[in-house]
């Protein structure tokens, strides 16, 4: 059993395959999730997809990650009306989906980065 969970955990050459959770706040709610699933079909697969790619291949650079703040970065989304960020941290093994949103302009609206940096706060609060 524990060699099997060794080997859920890194890949045959070493490199770390992190585990996707999503952030949730003290009253149980997943806002990532929730935005998730109040996105069409076709976008929440592309973001799914994009997702996948840095929980396989971290760490990762990019044109798919981008570091926004310390222990924050964003995984870059291409979407067939526009981009897509989803903000994250990583602890240990551990990718933690923090903010999700829809950008509208070049730079990242200063709310969105806000936002995520209170959850990344929450987070290690709470998990002490």
């Amino acid at each position: 059993m524990h060699q099997k969970r060794y080997y859920n955990l890194f890949m045959q050459n070493g490199d770390i395959i992190l585990k996707v959770v999503f952030f949730r706040t003290l009253n149980g709610k997943e806002p990532v999730r929730e935005w998730l699933l109040g996105l069409p079909q076709e976008q929440r697969k592309a973001i799914g997809t994009d997702i996948k790619i840095v929980q396989y291949s971290w760490p990762l650079g990019m044109p798919v990650v981008r570091k926004m703040a310390a222990d924050l970065w964003e995984v870059r989304i291409t979407i067939f009306n526009g981009i897509a960020r989803v903000l994250f941290t990583v602890d240990g093994s551990l990718m933690i989906l923090l903010h999700g949103f829809i950008k509208k302009s070049q730079k990242t609206p200063e709310n969105e980065l806000e936002t995520a940096l209170h959850r990344l706060n929450q987070y290690r609060k709470n998990k002490l």
